[in-house]
């Protein structure tokens, strides 16, 4: 099937930096024209400079290019008259906002949901923020590490107790989970409008991702027991759902739930049947009295098989585990290239890959395209909303573009 889920659909996106953007990428990798509209010295995520982003790859920005895969960029100054007046005529044309600005920023440019929606009754109107559009802080600053990691209290619960300072997070785990989010709420306020022919608002914060990634833990606190980092290996409830060191240093990850229902093909498998038999082991109840013996009997076990031999013999038991992998492995997993889980890119600047979008439809990954240059498209988005040259030069003259 050649048709796309979103062909036909105009977002302009009104964001920078990663959140809000890659819930535009997502939505242009299933084939809504996706315009990015950037400040005139371009999209500050351009150039930033920590962990080595901006200067990744002596052609491309691929962390860039992973948030604005597939877009058109128009280079326009929102805070002049003439910028404004740009916007409002692609919008008058658009389907969905996507907007990373906080509400006094879109109060201040006359750009609320209630001015727009009076004026385009059927746009989807779609915010991303760090911590909600009601209460105190509603204006504040968010980033992942901020809101997501930090507020959020996935840096608490998973630093470990001893360690004096929070363990610090991968790059942009919250926006891009938000991410996912945001674009599910598009989709679905889409459908909603297909039905009601009216549009709608969709938020989602940063803060509230955190809570739905942390809803275990949420759930405990909710019902009284404040959760803690994970307990020691040896007071664990079920000792088939650890980790195991091998004899050369590596791991593998059980994850067997179900544990009475496997543990006798596990025991018969590394074949050590006298385990099965233990009555210190019988079940899932006496296993867990006896966890710390039940864990050490293992810890010897895995410890003498390499990680490869452990990988080979597990490959033959109809159970979850997993072999923890290094990222790098990641990329050569052979699920991950059957997949398409990671995607090939065609540009100017040449070919390269970056991760695709989780979601396939008819059994076939997206089929990913370059990012833009900063302002790449600014002319030609101009002329397709009509104007002429020389009402475009009238716009360089008032720094409405550059």
């Amino acid at each position: 099937m050649d048709k796309h889920a979103f062909d036909g659909i105009r977002v302009v996106e009104l964001a920078q930096w990663v959140f809000v953007p890659v819930a535009g990428a997502l939505l242009a990798d299933w084939g809504a024209e996706v315009i990015h509209i950037e400040p005139l010295r371009g999209d500050p995520y351009r150039g930033l400079m920590t962990q080595g982003i901006g200067v990744d790859n002596a052609k491309v920005n691929l962390s860039m290019a992973l948030a604005n895969r597939g877009k058109r960029s128009l280079a326009l100054d929102v805070q002049t008259e003439q910028g404004r007046d740009v916007l409002l005529r692609l919008l008058d044309s658009a389907d969905v906002l996507l907007t990373s600005l906080r509400p006094r920023a879109l109060d201040r440019l006359g750009l609320s949901p209630d001015v727009l929606q009076e004026r385009c009754p059927r746009l989807v109107f779609a915010r991303g923020h760090g911590y909600g559009v009601r209460g105190p802080d509603a204006d504040q600053a968010g980033y992942d590490a901020s809101a997501f990691w930090a507020r959020g209290g996935l840096a608490h619960i998973l630093t470990p107790p001893d360690r004096d300072y929070p363990i610090s997070q991968r790059g942009a785990m919250g926006d891009r989970n938000g991410a996912m989010a945001l674009a599910f709420g598009i989709a679905a306020a889409l459908l909603r409008r297909e039905r009601s022919g009216v549009g709608g608002v969709v938020d989602v914060s940063l803060l509230a991702t955190a809570m739905w990634t942390l809803s275990s833990d949420v759930l405990a606190a909710l019902g009284g027991a404040p959760p803690a980092s994970a307990p020691d290996r040896a007071a664990t409830p079920n000792p088939l759902t650890a980790v195991y060191r091998t004899e050369d240093g590596r791991h593998i990850q059980l994850v067997f739930l179900e544990a009475d229902r496997y543990w006798g093909d596990f025991c018969r498998l590394i074949h050590r049947d006298d385990l099965a038999d233990d009555p210190r082991f019988a079940d899932l109840a006496s296993r867990r009295t006896n966890a710390a013996a039940c864990v050490a009997e293992l810890d010897r076990e895995f410890a003498r098989r390499r990680f490869a031999e452990w990988k080979e013999l597990l490959s033959g038991l109809d159970a979850p585990w997993a072999p923890v992998q290094a990222v790098t492995e990641l990329l050569d997993d052979p699920q991950v290239q059957a997949n398409g889980y990671i995607g090939d890119v065609e540009g100017g600047a040449g070919s390269y890959q970056l991760p695709n979008v989780p979601v396939q439809f008819d059994g076939q990954p997206a089929q990913l395209r370059c990012a833009p240059e900063h302002g790449e498209h600014t002319e030609s988005i101009l002329l397709e909303l009509g104007l002429d040259w020389d009402q475009i030069g009238a716009l360089k003259d008032a720094g409405a573009i550059p």
